[in-house]
């Protein structure tokens, strides 16, 4: 069992390179994007210096923990030279991202489809730089916390290669962890951010409704419950990324309100006296973890003794209206595949995607208005809540890093509905809030007895993606992480 190395020296993201010259992969690690940009800007490193040590770090991890969708891309992905980001390593979820980059949606029923374009967020990554060099692991169509499809087998957690990284942005989150590349694409649907990010370590966003473009070919991405941003090591990197990829695109149907500054300012700008509210109890009636509740806590009275205001509170919540949605936004995700010009081999999908396509196939316009319907209930009732508080913390999970096999998605016994609940009671904390559309955030500030890393939510009310960037921030240097290494990276001493 992988737990982390003791006697590790910390590597903050402004340690000193060994070599001046040259940058090797362990010196490569140490860095977070904001940290290997400083060292490219003042030229103490090129970008082919850092490409090439990225490559043999991509190699390393891939190898411990199969995060890759295929080989790395020969080439970056065309990207401009001017950017805030870049020559920054970088990664794709498997989804339609890039022009011309094939994808599978981690199905072997869907191999051989090529993204017909790139999606304005790709497009924004390039504008900012990043240096894409290929594509990561996710579950069928996205729908699991376990990144563990028959297409590519499981993702293993650097932290414990017995258990998984959680999903569905499984891939990008073991090879942040591994600290393969400081930044990687991923997308949150009911978590998907979020959970891996608790599983591995990692800082995970989810934006505000509208912050983040899902243009040119979604109105509104999964009924405006799916969100792309990316995984993290440290929350100055999601602050500078946030300012340099956020904004409408043309004729999004949703827009979150403009700034009133940058987000990477917000960094080191303490916010005021916050009204917090802390819960530790399952929507779903699950159980918690009590390592996993206790570091919610421990994080709720760091605030306290930080001057904020902090009580036990937590939304009214329908909970079997969280699952009727969540089965609507799955029909969603589905439903390109039975219009799809070719349809996938039923034999080639996992058990819970035919039992869904079958499902999708039977729903009714009744059926999708009355998903529409519980979903405004919930988005009004999480609002009202934020009318009285300034942030809520949660468990970003209910249990910690889960072995292998646990969430099984080819177990034909499961309905679509059966399969939500089993899901959800592994992680019912997060769905709530892709509904809702309030901007949520998972840090690594917990630890387990075992060497686990635990995640903690914090969200703010709709459009008060400064205020999450402002409290983690606040939060990182109060509880700091960084120097929490998972034994299974290129990161280790020697």
């Amino acid at each position: 069992m992988n737990q982390t190395q003791a006697g590790c020296s910390p590597h903050g993201p402004n340690a000193p390179l060994v070599e001046e010259s040259r940058m090797d992969v362990q010196e490569y690690t140490r860095y977070d994007a904001i940290g290997l940009r400083e060292l490219i800007s003042t030229r103490q490193v090129s970008t082919a210096e850092v490409e090439k040590a990225a490559r043999s770090a991509l190699a390393a991890a891939d190898e411990e923990v199969n995060a890759l969708v295929g080989p790395m891309f020969p080439v970056a992905l065309q990207h401009a030279g001017d950017g805030p980001f870049t020559g920054i390593p970088f990664l794709i979820k498997d989804v339609p991202m890039a022009e011309g980059v094939p994808f599978q949606l981690g199905s072997s029923g869907l191999r051989g489809i090529v993204a017909r374009r790139d999606t304005d967020l790709m497009a924004r990554f390039r504008t900012a730089g990043m240096a894409t060099l290929g594509v990561t692991t996710m579950p069928e169509l996205g729908l699991n916390f376990a990144t563990e499809s028959l297409a590519n087998g499981p993702t293993r957690n650097p932290w414990d290669t017995d258990r998984g990284v959680g999903g569905s942005s499984g891939g990008a989150a073991a090879l942040v962890a591994a600290r393969a590349v400081p930044i990687a694409h991923a997308i949150d649907g009911a978590g998907s951010i979020r959970i891996p990010a608790s599983c591995c370590g990692l800082v995970g966003l989810k934006p505000s409704r509208g912050r983040i473009t899902g243009g040119p070919d979604t109105g509104e991405s999964a009924f405006g419950m799916s969100y792309g941003f990316a995984l993290t090591r440290t929350v100055r990197d999601t602050a500078h990324l946030l300012d340099a990829v956020q904004g409408p695109g043309i004729g999004d149907k949703y827009a979150a309100a403009t700034p009133r500054r940058r987000y990477a300012d917000e960094l080191h700008t303490p916010p005021p006296p916050l009204r917090v509210a802390v819960t530790t109890q399952s929507w779903s009636g699950s159980v918690v973890d009590p390592e996993v509740a206790l570091a919610s806590l421990e994080v709720a009275r760091t605030l306290e003794k930080s001057g904020h205001v902090v009580s036990e509170s937590n939304p009214a919540v329908d909970w079997d209206a969280v699952i009727h949605t969540m089965l609507i936004q799955a029909a969603a995700i589905a439903e390109p595949l039975l219009r799809a010009p070719r349809q996938p081999d039923p034999a080639k999908l996992e058990a819970v995607t035919r039992r869904l396509l079958t499902e999708v196939k039977a729903m009714s316009a009744m059926d999708l208005m009355s998903g529409f319907d519980t979903q405004n209930h919930i988005t009004r009732s999480v609002a009202a809540f934020f009318a009285r508080y300034d942030l809520l913390i949660t468990p970003t999970l209910a249990q910690l890093p889960a072995l292998h096999g646990t969430l099984n998605y080819n177990n034909p016994a499961h309905t679509v509905t059966s399969w939500l609940r089993h899901l959800f009671d592994y992680g019912p904390f997060t769905a709530v809030f892709n509904i809702s559309g309030q901007p949520a955030i998972s840090l690594p500030l917990g630890h387990s007895t075992a060497g686990l890393p635990i995640g903690v939510q914090i969200i703010a009310p709709t459009g008060r993606d400064d205020l999450l960037i402002s409290i983690a921030a606040q939060l990182e240097t109060a509880m700091p992480w960084n120097h929490r290494l998972p034994a299974g990276t290129t990161a280790n001493c020697r």
